[in-house]
């Protein structure tokens, strides 16, 4: 059989396997509708709440099993809303790094084809039992002999042989599972988070393209008091196979069981992160989710995960600064919505007061809208992403995402999240004016303190 042929077979076995999802599911929830009928109010609820899990255990254990685009969607899914039907998000989360591990013998083929050498040529040990399994490849503790004899203790990610064709595939049928994933969310409009994974999802599929962005990071924050990026082993390092400094710590969801102090300072950690890379050198980690933070006490994070890195451009930045900058630090609403209409945001003589306009897209902005403590919680995090995707609201119906905002609402919905998670506290204004260019402000906090120097001592 040619390699064309059994390309197109494997499409479309992924293909019928997504229809045969979205199949059972719809029938599930059809056989549960007419029960229903015939039951009580109680009954009812025991009913749905039953054809909810289990639809959601088919959607996770077949995402799962298929790895790639897929894969990513539900891993997207499972974290970013906690407003989703609980047992859809619990099911879910399985895919944040549970993802079935490739057979060991596979995994060493691997890495000897793509190196040249034999695993035991290269690694003085090698642990087969995967440490993160996540949706294009896995990672393996080592420890490496370098070429001047010295041993180091290493991250070996390993990509899934053919997950490049499965991801071509996937892409083809992302809006299939779009609306799949709509029917079981029913808030969720997931229309953005596909098309933004059909423009960005292949660069992912390039570890010399990640082992690029990581050295980025890693030059910028070299010394940084409380932010580390893992060193990059480069000649090591091909397109499918990444080694880089083994780094070891504290979970995120060890870390939410933290003291308040301690969970504050690694909620100030992370903010401090996104907005400093943000402002500082116009890129951001585009998928931010639990998996990818190590946690060391004292607000020390190790940062993981650079595949999918978000370029913005000068003009980009400009325009998220004068949006900022009209929203919160003027507080001047009519220069906002101009911004806004300019930006592509807000239809130009769209029916609404200017003032109108300002209470609709104020919520976004609350946590930095006064100089007060404040603690980042679950409900503030579900609300923003509910009124980020609600379709009901009158001024929804003239809002728009454009496709260089899609990426930031992304970031900032999973910053949210996750400090809701941590339920991390501070003055979240002052932080901010740290870090905006505009504002340049004294530091407010410690953690401040300690990153103003730092950047005094390598400008």
């Amino acid at each position: 059989m040619s390699s064309k042929a059994i390309q197109l077979r494997s499409r479309w076995r992924r293909n019928s396997r997504l229809l045969r999802l979205g199949a059972r599911v719809g029938l599930g929830h059809a056989g549960t509708s007419a029960r229903k009928v015939f039951a009580g109010a109680e009954r009812k609820e025991q009913l749905s709440r039953s054809r909810e899990l289990k639809s959601a255990q088919q959607v996770a254990d077949e995402l799962g099993n298929m790895k790639g685009a897929l894969m990513k969607v539900g891993q997207m899914a499972s974290y970013l809303d906690d407003g989703l039907p609980e047992p859809m998000r619990v099911a879910l989360s399985q895919l944040q790094s549970n993802a079935p591990p490739m057979a060991v013998e596979l995994v060493h083929i691997e890495i000897e084809r793509e190196l040249g050498r034999s695993i035991k040529d290269i690694f003085v040990e090698f642990d087969d039992e995967p440490i993160a399994s996540a949706s294009i490849g896995q990672v393996h503790r080592a420890i490496i002999r370098l070429a001047d004899g010295t041993e180091k203790a290493v991250a070996v990610k390993v990509q899934y042989p053919g997950v490049g064709e499965a991801i071509d595939s996937d892409l083809r049928t992302a809006d299939l599972l779009g609306a799949m994933l709509a029917f079981g969310f029913k808030s969720l409009n997931p229309e953005d988070m596909v098309a933004e994974i059909k423009d960005r999802l292949r660069e992912e599929l390039d570890y010399k393209n990640e082992a690029a962005n990581q050295q980025m990071f890693v030059d910028f924050y070299r010394n940084h008091p409380f932010i580390h990026v893992p060193e990059v082993l480069h000649e090591y390092s091909t397109k499918n196979i990444l080694i880089t400094e083994l780094v070891t710590g504290h979970t995120f969801a060890e870390v939410c069981e933290w003291s308040q102090e301690q969970r504050d300072m690694a909620g100030e950690a992370i903010f401090r992160f996104v907005f400093r890379s943000l402002y500082r050198f116009r890129a951001f980690n585009g998928d931010p989710h639990p998996g990818n933070y190590i946690f060391h006490g004292d607000g020390r994070v190790t940062f993981l995960d650079f595949g999918l890195i978000k370029h913005f451009t000068q003009d980009e930045m400009l325009m998220f600064q004068s949006m900022v900058k009209a929203a919160v630090i003027d507080d001047d609403m009519d220069v906002y919505r101009r911004v806004i209409e300019d930006a592509g945001m807000l239809q130009l003589d769209a029916p609404f007061t200017t003032e109108e306009c300002g209470e609709y897209f104020s919520h976004f902005y609350e946590p930095v809208r006064e100089s007060r403590v404040m603690e980042w919680s679950g409900a503030y995090a579900t609300s923003i992403v509910r009124h980020t995707f609600d379709r009901t609201s009158a001024i929804a119906q003239y809002a728009t995402v454009p496709k260089s905002f899609v990426f930031i609402q992304r970031i900032n919905l999973g910053l949210y999240a996750l400090l809701g998670q941590l339920r991390s506290s501070g003055n979240y204004r002052r932080i901010s004016e740290e870090l905006w260019p505009m504002t340049n402000a004294t530091a407010s906090t410690p953690m401040g303190e300690a990153e103003a120097k730092w950047l005094a001592s390598r400008d």
